[in-house]
């Protein structure tokens, strides 16, 4: 059985420990990035989801932004002062890629296909799911480490002021990636019984 996918997915791991000892060029990660967004389907290729790929300062804002806007969320400063050492695990890396949907896109969907209208949400999702999944193994093809945060909507108001992003994008997930410094631990998985079932006639 031939399985270097399955290789890959093992390899993709969430990464908290993240750095800048990159050597791909700023271009060529942005192109891997584009194109891995560009081949995840979504239905009716609507094409429903959007990216802004971030470098240095740039990328640094966003976790600046998210532990601005936390520190009217938490309970103490104790709790803060936590909160703010796992934003500077995001900030370390070399970049960001802030995920989006793009509700104009769906809405569009949901008038031209009426039959349709009701899953378009769910949809979008499900493409934005396989996004964020082909960014990551990309990623992960390529020596890189990554995690995914959701921040939204906490922080959709300043990015959206800060990146000059588009009315109809709404913020779905945040994408802190770089050079691992520390690998994942070991993964945990239920036993299979609890989670498959295979027929054969």
């Amino acid at each position: 059985m031939n399985q270097p996918f399955l290789d890959l997915l093992k390899k993709r791991r969430t990464i908290y420990n993240l750095g800048r000892n990159v050597t791909l060029e700023k271009d060529e990660l942005t192109a891997i990035i584009k194109e891995a967004v560009r081949q995840s389907p979504t239905a009716f290729n609507n094409q429903s989801t959007r990216a802004i790929v971030l470098y240095g300062a740039a990328s640094e804002k966003v976790w600046n932004i998210v532990a601005d806007r936390l520190k009217t969320e938490v309970p103490n400063e104790a709790a803060y002062t936590k909160t703010k050492q796992k934003i500077a695990t995001f900030k370390a890396g070399f970049g960001t890629v802030l995920l989006f949907t793009d509700q104009p896109t769906v809405k569009d969907h949901e008038e031209k296909f009426t039959l349709y209208a009701d899953n378009f949400q769910d949809w979008s999702e499900q493409g934005l799911g396989g996004a964020q999944q082909n960014i990551w193994l990309a990623l992960a093809a390529n020596g890189l480490g990554a995690s995914l945060q959701h921040y939204n909507p906490l922080i959709d108001d300043q990015i959206r002021q800060a990146f000059d992003v588009p009315t109809g994008w709404v913020l779905r997930a945040e994408m802190p990636f770089g050079s691992i410094e520390k690998s994942a631990g070991e993964k945990q998985f239920l036993a299979d019984n609890q989670r498959f079932k295979v027929f054969d006639d």
